[in-house]
């Protein structure tokens, strides 16, 4: 999962990598500069401070060949793995300017990755016994977007869109503007039409009349169901009756996840797999 999603995201990710690089770094590590010749090199182990799930080896990899080749990546703790508080995760050999001016940007992404995938792990386990998948949202982070949804894959579940560019959500303000779910969907017909590669088109419904409509139009992809209750969801997924995949989202949280995805609803979204997951404290130690 991780290799696929570091080729399938390569420019993505290398965009990302490159702007922290001038957020952090900018003209040079001065204090680094200062201390250490280029010549100097050192040894460091990441070491865990809490529990959690190894999220961000591959985009620690990917910076250090970007921008710290001169430094090796030596892996302790697989990727997608549970690790607990004193666990080494990863090792660093090679060029101490590298080592300590990319410290901070692996960090960050090791941190806040290993959160995502904890949260995410956590949540798909509890509803295993169902055939229901979490998927991410757009609730993500200026600019880390590319790595918060690689975390979620790696900690179990499924990535919705990336952005509003490969896959179009018709969403209650598109219908809303326009006035109905048909008039809207001839729009976006007409707009398909004219794509040289088709892409996925989900409809966001608020109740079993709106279902009806997106019924009508058999090239959508997936229905959405909005703010409902979870009776008001088995009730939705009952009446389309596998006709076309389903996706419950709003008000789902970690207390009421089991109840939703007992439903028998294909999907779950929910924003709070990234914006609201706690980092895992993590250090690097020489050694």
């Amino acid at each position: 999962m991780s290799t696929d999603f570091a080729k399938t995201y390569q420019d993505q990710l290398s965009i990302c990598i490159d702007q922290a690089i001038t957020e952090d770094i900018g003209h040079g590590d001065q204090t680094s500069l200062a201390i250490f010749d280029a010549t100097h090199h050192s040894s460091a182990q990441l070491i865990a401070k809490g529990d959690g799930v190894f999220a961000g080896l591959g985009f620690v990899q990917m910076l250090f060949e970007r921008h710290g080749p001169d430094v090796q990546v030596i892996e302790q703790h697989n990727e997608g793995s549970p690790f607990k508080a004193g666990d080494i995760l990863l090792q660093l050999k090679g060029n101490t300017q590298s080592i300590l001016s990319l410290e901070r940007i692996a960090l960050n992404a090791l941190q806040r990755m290993s959160g995502i995938a904890k949260i995410t792990q956590s949540l798909q386990q509890k509803i295993a016994h169902t055939s229901c998948q979490l998927l991410d949202t757009r609730k993500t982070t200026p600019n880390f977007r590319i790595a918060e949804k690689w975390a979620v894959a790696i900690g179990g579940g499924t990535n919705h869109r990336m952005g509003l560019y490969d896959a179009m959500m018709v969403k209650d303000n598109h219908i809303d503007f326009v006035g109905d779910i048909p008039a809207t969907l001839a729009k976006v017909k007409s707009y398909l039409d004219g794509l040289e590669h088709p892409i996925p088109v989900i409809v966001e419904t608020r109740n079993l009349e709106q279902i009806d409509h997106c019924m009508d139009f058999p090239w959508v992809e997936r229905i959405l169901l909005d703010n409902m209750t979870p009776k008001e969801v088995q009730s939705a997924v009952s009446h389309i009756s596998g006709a076309v995949s389903t996706e419950a989202s709003g008000n789902i949280t970690p207390q009421n996840i089991v109840s939703y995805a007992e439903t028998g609803v294909d999907f779950l979204s929910l924003g709070f797999l990234t914006h609201s997951a706690s980092i895992v404290d993590m250090s690097l130690v020489k050694v």
